[in-house]
């Protein structure tokens, strides 16, 4: 009980520490984990941010959210150290860029979400092979944590 207790003590502080005064978050959501106690609530709602708990035994409420923590953390955050906020956020920036554009998603078969529109038109009656006049261009990403490849025309 007595660990209990110094752990929601530490996450009302460390959300007192995390939250600035002239802060413009509106909500905070949180599931009904035994950290988040009524006290814990009421500390966040001192500083003007409304508490938003999750529903009873509904496990996939937060499960957009937590994929995309997830994803974030192990495509990203994992290698990476961000030393000041100003740099997570370029991190972070970067990396969404790289995810809409430069990612295929299941959901979308082969297909990107946004398509380079530098393909070449008609595509190839086989796509293991390099269309005529085309080469493959590499980008660095993250500081070549990641790479996107892209169909550029050959310098002729």
């Amino acid at each position: 009980m007595r660990a209990n207790r110094a752990g929601r003590i530490k996450t009302a502080q460390q959300f007192r520490e995390a939250i600035p005064s002239d802060h413009s978050h509106r909500f905070l959501i949180h599931d009904r984990d035994s950290i988040f106690s009524e006290q814990v609530d009421e500390s966040i709602e001192n500083l003007g941010v409304k508490v938003l708990r999750t529903p009873v035994r509904a496990p996939k409420a937060n499960a957009h959210c937590e994929r995309l923590i997830g994803t974030v953390r192990r495509e990203c955050l994992d290698f990476m150290i961000p030393l000041r906020e100003k740099q997570l956020r370029m991190i972070l920036r970067e990396w969404v860029a790289h995810y809409n554009h430069g990612l295929p998603h299941n959901s979308l078969g082969p297909g990107l979400p946004d398509p380079a529109s530098n393909l070449p038109e008609p595509p190839q009656p086989n796509r293991h092979q390099l269309p005529q006049g085309w080469r493959i261009v590499t980008k660095s990403v993250l500081a070549g944590l990641h790479h996107e490849y892209l169909l550029e025309r050959a310098a002729a």
